[in-house]
């Protein structure tokens, strides 16, 4: 380190030496005018030649004695001075030295500074609280890789050994490729569906609190049915009773997303339903709000993994099990509300099964009355 590095302790060192340099000098010259004229009070025709003679010296002697010891003090209080910003900047320096010793494999390293309630504490614990969200963002964001690697690998591998074990056999016939045929297109269909949700989830992530690319007033209820169609085979298959009781819930956003987010949680409440379940949607709207309820029965849930529900590769509280899809559907879900600046209410009643409510803020313009009206029209 060089010797003349402008560093804080050498700044502040300076700083405190050339407070004592004024204050210093400020004393002396105050000691000079007062000695001048306690000298001058004193004077009279008879003693002015040796009372001059007497004040020349003092003053002489105030100079040279009082400038020595002056030096002393302004050097003792330079020193002082950075002793004291030294040690009033040790947390900087562990804050400093830990933040040199970060990467990704140890950021689990704390200051840790204790001591009083200061504002040096304070930006430590506040660096300290840092560290943790990054810590818990680099090992979301490793689990995520993982779990995505394994999900498209799943597939990739189905296809790989299908089409391996098919046309490694001389003997194969044409009912033998085309069972081959379904077999890889049913994974390259799961594929695909794994691929396009991620990259919807990361869009979703990227955009953050920026705001959507398309805004345009849009009806929940237009988009209910649309979903229970892409479902109706498989609700059919499973014997789930559905039951709908929509009205105008208009919002402004951006339409594919709110359709994605109906569709992920009728899909939800069907694939984690129990066989001859049920499922409930609701919309509906109030001055300042639209609202969605969608309910289904099911498993119980642990409230403890509610919250959990909602973490990409999470299904029903496990992290990927056999279970058809690939567990992002509620974690796209719950970005798509935040994006749209609303606000997602997850329970798990005691009896099982799912209760998920968003409310949007609501859409008041006149073309949302008109598309209202148009709604009700439909209705009749």
């Amino acid at each position: 380190m060089s010797l003349f590095r402008p560093t804080l302790r050498v700044r502040m060192a300076l700083l405190y030496g050339g407070l004592v340099l004024l204050v210093g000098i400020s004393l002396l010259a105050t000691s000079v005018i007062l000695l001048s004229r306690a000298f001058d009070s004193a004077k009279n025709d008879q003693n002015r030649a040796a009372i001059d003679v007497a004040q020349h010296q003092a003053l002489g002697y105030l100079f040279s004695t009082g400038l020595l010891f002056f030096g002393i003090i302004v050097l003792v209080g330079t020193i002082g001075g950075y002793m004291l910003a030294r040690q009033s900047l040790r947390p900087i320096a562990r804050l400093t030295q830990t933040a040199r010793a970060l990467s990704t494999e140890n950021l689990d390293q704390r200051i840790n500074l204790g001591g009083p309630e200061d504002e040096l504490r304070e930006l430590a614990d506040t660096f300290d609280d840092m560290l943790g969200r990054l810590d818990a963002a680099f090992d979301s964001q490793k689990l995520f890789v993982a779990n995505a690697s394994h999900e498209l690998r799943t597939p990739l591998s189905v296809i790989r050994t299908e089409l391996e074990v098919t046309l490694s056999d001389p003997d194969a016939d044409a009912r033998e490729l085309r069972r081959m045929g379904s077999v890889v297109a049913d994974a390259t269909e799961r594929a695909q569906r794994l691929v396009t949700s991620l990259l919807t989830l990361a869009r979703l992530q990227a955009v953050g609190g920026r705001g959507l690319e398309v805004t345009e007033p849009v009806d929940l209820a237009w988009l209910v049915p649309s979903a229970l169609n892409a479902v109706a085979t498989e609700a059919d298959a499973k014997g789930i009773h559905i039951e709908t009781e929509v009205e105008s819930a208009a919002v402004v956003g951006d339409p594919r997303l709110l359709e994605r987010l109906i569709g992920n949680l009728v899909e939800n409440g069907i694939r984690h339903n129990v066989p001859d379940g049920w499922l409930r949607i609701t919309t509906g709207q109030s001055s300042t709000k639209a609202w969605l309820h969608v309910a289904n029965g099911g498993a119980v849930i642990s409230s403890d993994d509610v919250d959990r529900l909602f973490e990409p590769f999470r299904r029903g509280g496990r992290v990927r099990t056999a279970t058809r899809g690939a567990g992002l559907g509620l974690a796209i879900v719950k970005l798509i509300v935040e994006s749209h600046g609303g606000k997602l209410t997850a329970a798990a009643p005691p009896f099982g099964g799912l209760s998920l409510r968003i409310d949007l803020p609501r859409d008041t313009s006149e073309q949302a009355a008109v598309s209202a009206g148009a709604t009700a029209d439909g209705a009749d």
